[in-house]
């Protein structure tokens, strides 16, 4: 069986029930076939050597549609914040309830968030947000100071694609999500952009650097490599 080939979009459409897209990404660097899942997206990637034909990689995918369906299957579903559902802060969780007044307030475990449910998920962003503003200009004003170099503006995003990130202007960008990892690690991500202020890269003397402004650092790394990916299903 051929499976149907877009080239213009380099994808695969497994049949079945659901239709499963599955997209090339040739490489001159690829020495083999090898399937990737993203647990952020679903998004199944197969990477390629540049010149592999295509009956090979189509009989690839079809050898592997098994293994790609359970894999499928087992991603953790997205999560609608809501009355009586839990929400990562601070590395711990938080229920959601009903508050009073006009302000949401953190009360022990508990996320007292006032107004009607479908008000609940912007409501709930916000104050994300604003806890990761707080916690994040906190962190980056200490390890700035320490290392002798101003920085320009602290944006917050919501990025799929990295933590964070420095600019040439000196300017710090930030995920606001990083509010829902334990604090160690929001420390640890602040203080990788400010060593960007002194070495707009990642050598030795940069390495040096993070570790100098926090050390022990791998732990963290290792946090979000592992986790990372699970703060993105939460939905707002």
């Amino acid at each position: 069986m051929n499976l149907p080939l877009n080239t213009a979009d380099r994808q695969f459409t497994l049949p079945g029930q659901p239709e499963i897209t599955v997209v090339l990404r040739p490489s001159l660097r690829a020495r083999r076939l090898s399937l990737r899942i993203s647990r952020l997206k679903g998004q199944v990637t197969l990477s390629l050597p540049q010149f592999c034909p295509m009956v090979q990689a189509e009989n690839f995918i079809l050898e592997k549609e098994s293994w790609i369906r359970a894999h499928l299957a087992d991603l953790p579903s997205a999560t609608q914040a809501g009355f009586d559902r839990q929400v990562p802060f601070a590395g711990r969780t938080l229920t959601i309830c009903p508050g009073q007044g006009r302000q949401v307030e953190l009360k022990g475990d508990l996320l007292m968030v006032p107004g009607r449910e479908s008000l609940v998920p912007a409501r709930v962003k916000a104050f994300l947000k604003l806890q990761a503003r707080l916690a994040l200009q906190e962190a980056v004003d200490d390890y700035s100071q320490r290392l002798g170099h101003p920085y320009g503006r602290l944006t917050l995003r919501d990025t799929t694609s990295r933590w964070g990130s420095c600019s040439t202007q000196g300017n710090l960008n930030f995920s606001w999500r990083l509010i829902m990892a334990p604090p160690e690690v929001l420390r640890y991500v602040a203080a990788h952009e400010v060593a960007h202020l002194e070495q707009m890269n990642h050598s030795a003397a940069f390495w040096a650097i993070v570790e100098w402004l926090f050390p022990g650092h791998q732990a963290q790394r290792d946090w979000l490599k592992r986790n990372g990916e699970d703060l993105h299903r939460y939905q707002f």
